[in-house]
């Protein structure tokens, strides 16, 4: 880990500042400032990079594109609230959507292909997505949709990209964006290098919130994410090298931290896997899993570390979740000083059956757990279940506690699990052979 970290670092920039209200912007929350952000981005971009400055106020826009050198910067009385109109994100531009390439809405904040770039301060970025907007496209009527109105389920919309990326089409030709109904993400640098987001607070996003794709030298550090949308995950690295997310806080509507590496053949085209990520001192509250690895995750992930992190009334505690369909391979993790309580359904649950079946056998292996602690453990303690073809091999559990859990424990089609010092409702687990399908119940 102490190798991965030293390769982190947090660009520099020029100091310099471009107010963006020095270029037009007006901090009433009603007239556009897309423009004067935009002049402000431009200029600080041309000049060789600095800050652009947003001061006190409510700045109403449409989505921002970042430029190398360039440091987004919020002072903590500033609010960015973004358009919640879908034209105002054409055109179309080449994004990443559940694990695909596409030409879809640009995200809210923006870059591809740039150098040092920075969100910073101690403002808050407001998505504005509601029941009213973008959430009802999810096709729920707890987000507001209405039966007999278009959403993302329509065998035409979310299906065509994925049955694109299946039949190998150009990314160029994936063209949606209007009548698709596929939300933008809030953050979104994809290709880019040197990335810093720090201390901003962030509200309300359509979709994925912290979505870097194809990054490298990212620190996230500090940040404050709400939004209890639908798929709304908090941060979502994907195919990204060297990553440090810290010090931040979680609420969302589905994983609050997922390492992701493409979906299905899109995701083996590129083959990128997520690596060399540190998690450290982030709390997560609700959301699905406080702490995921998947499921669009076949470019594989490895060498990540999680510590010293609190999770609380997840669905699930920590997931792994892939499938044969996915593929892909997830190895190297090493999770220690890990806080659980009000669980939904399972305090640790790694599987290879999350969803679509497949011919593509995903690995999941050499996994390392010390030091958890679980306080009313929901449905299940720790359950790992793989495919007979593909056991879940070499995982430790050391100094483990699970407590208030009605199943305990659960293994099919795993090898080399071991336990050290594990208890689940008080209860020792000792079990041992090659290959079993052991359960632990309720009554055992």
């Amino acid at each position: 880990m102490e190798k991965v970290l030293k390769r982190i670092v947090p660009p520099v920039f020029n100091d310099q500042d471009f107010l963006i209200t020095d270029y037009g912007a007006i901090g009433d929350g009603i007239v556009n400032s897309s423009m004067a952000i935009r002049r402000a981005i431009d200029e600080c971009n041309r000049a060789g990079g600095g800050r652009v400055v947003i001061p006190a106020g409510k700045y109403y826009t449409g989505p921002i594109y970042l430029k190398s050198n360039v440091n987004l910067h919020l002072h903590k009385d500033a609010t960015l609230l973004f358009s919640t109109h879908p034209d105002d994100y054409l055109p179309l531009v080449q994004t990443r959507w559940e694990g695909v390439d596409a030409m879809n809405y640009t995200p809210l904040i923006y870059a591809y292909g740039e150098r040092n770039i920075a969100i910073t301060g101690e403002g808050t970025l407001d998505g504005q997505a509601a029941k009213a907007n973008w959430w009802p496209w999810k096709g729920r009527k707890a987000y507001g949709w209405k039966e007999g109105t278009p959403n993302q389920t329509d065998k035409d919309k979310r299906a065509a990209l994925f049955d694109m990326a299946e039949r190998d089409v150009p990314v160029g030709e994936r063209r949606f964006g209007n009548g698709y109904y596929l939300r933008p993400q809030f953050i979104q640098p994809y290709q880019c290098q040197n990335l810093l987001i720090e201390g901003v607070t962030i509200l309300r996003s359509p979709m994925w919130v912290i979505h870097p794709v194809l990054c490298s030298n990212v620190s996230i550090i500090g940040v404050k994410v709400l939004s209890d949308g639908p798929n709304t995950d908090g941060c979502d690295p994907e195919s990204c090298k060297d990553v440090l997310i810290k010090d931040s806080h979680f609420d969302t509507g589905d994983d609050c931290i997922a390492l992701k590496s493409g979906r299905n053949r899109d995701g083996r085209r590129l083959n990128i896997p997520c690596e060399n990520v540190v998690i450290q001192n982030c709390t997560t509250i609700n959301g699905h899993a406080g702490i995921a690895l998947g499921s669009e995750i076949s470019g594989g992930a490895r060498n990540v570390f999680i510590e010293n992190c609190k999770i609380s009334k997840p669905m699930w505690g920590i997931r792994i979740k892939t499938s044969s369909m996915r593929g892909g391979t997830i190895e190297s993790v090493y999770m220690r000083n890990i806080e659980i309580d009000k669980v939904g359904h399972e305090a640790i649950i790694f599987t290879m059956l999350y969803e679509d079946k497949g011919t593509n056998m995903p690995t999941i292996k050499d996994v390392y757990i010390e030091n958890l602690v679980a306080k009313n453990g929901g449905k299940g303690g720790i359950f790992i279940e793989a495919y007979s073809e593909s056991p879940i091999k070499d995982i430790c559990f050391s100094n483990v506690k699970i407590d208030n859990t009605i199943t305990p424990l659960k293994l099919e089609n795993a090898e080399n699990i071991k336990f050290q010092s594990t208890y689940i409702n008080g209860k020792e687990i000792r079990v041992s052979g090659k290959g079993q399908r052991i359960t632990i119940g309720p009554n055992n």
